[in-house]
């Protein structure tokens, strides 16, 4: 269940298990292919932020958005890896879970872009 409560902290444990993060970012880079939409749109909204000199307020909400789609993104391939594992074949509550999860990452996006819509519109027509 889980790990002895009397184990000893170790903080040469704990950086070693950094690396089980850094390997799923890999993973995540590497078989998402979606979260590269995600970053072209996070670069892209940076290059604004940068270009239209956003207040930090500004920067903190961007900042958010980025970070709420990238871990959406990250749970929901995750939890469909799982889903692949556990239930191989065809089953209603596997795709459910599946759609769910998906539809998390769909929320989080029109959240972004509604953040970034209300940041960037009115600097970009007062830039013009």
């Amino acid at each position: 269940m889980g790990r002895n409560a009397k184990e000893k902290f170790s903080l040469i444990a704990r950086l070693k298990s950094v690396n089980h993060a850094w390997r799923g970012l890999g993973i995540l880079i590497k078989t998402t292919h979606n979260l590269w939409g995600h970053l072209f749109f996070a670069a892209l909204a940076i290059y604004l932020g940068i270009i239209l000199d956003i207040s930090a307020n500004e920067w903190l909400f961007i900042i958010l958005a980025i970070g709420l789609v990238i871990i959406t993104e990250a749970l929901n391939s995750a939890f469909e890896i799982d889903i692949d594992l556990t239930s191989p074949e065809e089953h209603p509550y596997a795709r459910d879970t599946k759609d769910i999860s998906s539809a998390a990452v769909f929320i989080s996006v029109w959240m972004a872009m509604v953040i970034g819509i209300i940041i960037f519109v009115p600097k970009i027509f007062n830039f013009w």
